[in-house]
């Protein structure tokens, strides 16, 4: 089995033999959204891909729906205004949405006087780095890859919404006011979806699958020994704030998508089709 290195070498270089016709044909920079759940390797996959971009001769640039988080102190007042659970990031309505929408705008016209810049955000502090170590560009990129956990999810019906999914929304959410607002945010987030030229979606083969994939991830960070790393029992709570809507993309995403990478439970590539 190809160890995970080769193995996004290949799958990166599929993806761009695909998308090539589109990429060199676009009026502008082609805008590619990679989808896939907590742990699913899309951060590693994308820089790869703008690696094999750039040796193409495609300047490339790769935005992470997790920079956009707003910040802690931000979250705090939403927690204090609209309802405690959004003081954890990750769900619909933490993202600041605009500000991507803007850097997208920003990034055809990106030059020496006017390079364009965007937020990084440090999980391990909870909170945005200071502007002064944002990533920043003066070119205007031929391609721009999207990556998010949640990339081209549509709201769920209201009907889905009523029962509790598992135990933080019953004790924490008990009248669905948390589930029903994120739901709700989840319509602002569909111009960006909108902005998207194609939609590849990282697919997982199922929910407790995403719980080890996340969690190995944060024993690396408990390892580094990362200011907020959890340890297990946190790591349980923090992912269920995210179980309704994962589950809704494992069910939804495959169908709209314009192309479907399948994985294993060990994160080996077992199928890609395009749609």
């Amino acid at each position: 089995m190809k160890d995970a290195s080769t193995q996004n070498q290949a799958l990166a270089g599929h993806l761009l033999d695909h998308y090539a016709g589109r990429i060199a044909r676009a009026p502008r920079p082609y805008v590619l959204g990679l989808s896939g759940l907590q742990g699913s390797g899309k951060s590693t996959l994308a820089r790869v891909m703008k690696a094999d971009a750039e040796v193409r001769g495609w300047p490339t640039e790769v935005l992470s729906l997790d920079d956009f988080y707003y910040s802690r102190s931000e979250r705090e007042a939403m927690a204090h205004e609209i309802h405690p659970l959004l003081r954890t990031r990750g769900v619909p309505g933490t993202h600041e949405v605009e500000l991507l929408l803007s850097v997208l705008a920003a990034l055809p016209h990106a030059s020496e006087k006017l390079p364009v810049t965007w937020p990084r955000f440090d999980k391990g502090r909870d909170t945005r780095m200071p502007p002064s170590r944002w990533p920043k560009t003066a070119r205007p990129p031929r391609l721009v890859i999207v990556e998010g956990w949640a990339l081209g999810l549509r709201p769920q019906p209201q009907a889905a919404l009523e029962a509790p999914i598992n135990a933080l929304e019953r004790e924490e959410d008990a009248d669905g006011q948390w589930r029903k607002w994120v739901n709700k945010q989840l319509r602002a987030y569909q111009p960006l979806w909108r902005k998207l030229d194609a939609l590849v979606v990282l697919q997982a083969p199922g929910w407790e699958v995403v719980r080890r994939w996340r969690s190995e991830t944060e024993e690396d960070l408990l390892a580094r020994h990362a200011p907020l790393a959890m340890d297990a029992r946190a790591m349980d709570r923090f992912l269920a704030h995210f179980e309704r809507l994962s589950r809704h993309a494992l069910a939804t995403l495959p169908a709209i998508a314009d192309s479907v990478v399948e994985y294993d439970t060990e994160r080996h590539v077992t199928g890609l089709s395009h749609n």
